[in-house]
């Protein structure tokens, strides 16, 4: 298995009761060389007391802030980035609550000249208010998945429930049949991975796309793919819960025409990124 320090980004805005159940989940990571930054987008004086008040937990925490002036995710994982001490780097959004197993599979899958994308089991307000007050902890959820599978399939309001169920890398499972999937898949912010020194290379994410979809996502997987890696999937492996949340129709995609610009260019290293240019 591949053994190096890892940099798990969690971007967060406000929400604190949700990244306490980030923090429990991490408390029971099978892999223990790893730390945390948290990438808040503003300077909230709750989330900050509360990182402050669980500093002494047994894995290292870095807290990167900025001046709260609407969505600036890309910046926010920028800092991030550049304050992280990890070989290699795992990103997942604020509502999202890592497997146990989570770390180690990312890390078991991780190769040069690739990068890790996975999916995430969305659940419905029921399961998420369980969550959210603790009624039930996530690592039980997780232990408990195939039994309760039907009911957190009844209570999600998006598909993929299925998403849920996990493999080691090392099963006969894995190696049989997921391994061999063929379709090409398509990134999500929310959980995906790779070596520092590969987003380095493209500068990071691109600031100038605006709101954080395009940029988190899509962007960030053809700039990579520009640099001559491959996307390597980490569904049905590496796993998270998202917790339920409204959506706003009208929530903005951020800058397409210029990602549409940048990519039928090949400007494949952002202008506004880790380093301004």
């Amino acid at each position: 298995m591949n053994d190096f320090k890892v940099s798990l980004i969690v971007a967060v805005y406000k929400d604190t009761e949700a990244l306490k159940l980030i923090v429990e989940s991490l408390k029971v990571q099978t892999y223990e060389n790893f730390e945390l930054i948290i990438a808040e987008d503003g300077s909230s004086v709750i989330m900050r007391d509360y990182i402050n008040s669980i500093q002494d937990t047994f894995f290292n925490i870095i807290h990167t802030t900025q001046e709260d002036y609407g969505i600036r995710k890309s910046m926010s994982q920028n800092n991030a980035i550049r304050s992280s001490t990890g070989s290699y780097l795992i990103f997942i959004d604020g509502d999202c609550i890592p497997y146990s197993t989570f770390i180690e599979y990312h890390v078991k899958l991780a190769e040069k000249k690739h990068f890790l994308g996975g999916k995430r089991v969305n659940l419905g307000p029921k399961y998420s208010l369980m969550l959210r007050s603790n009624k039930m902890i996530s690592y039980n959820l997780e232990k408990n998945f195939f039994i309760k599978y039907f009911s957190i399939k009844k209570d999600a309001l998006e598909k993929h429930s299925e998403e849920g169920f996990s493999f080691s890398p090392d099963s006969l499972i894995y190696n049989l049949f997921i391994k061999k999937r063929k379709k090409k898949l398509a990134l999500v912010g929310c959980n995906f991975s790779c070596f520092k020194e590969d987003i380095l290379k493209i500068n990071g994410f691109n600031e100038e796309l605006g709101d954080a979809a395009v940029a988190s996502d899509t962007d960030i997987q053809w700039r990579l793919e520009a640099i001559g890696l491959k996307v390597k999937s980490c569904k049905f492996v590496a796993n998270e819960f998202h917790l339920y949340h409204k959506r706003s129709s009208a929530q903005a995609r951020g800058n397409t025409e210029l990602y549409m610009h940048n990519k039928n260019n090949n400007n494949y290293i952002a202008t506004y990124g880790i380093v301004k240019k």
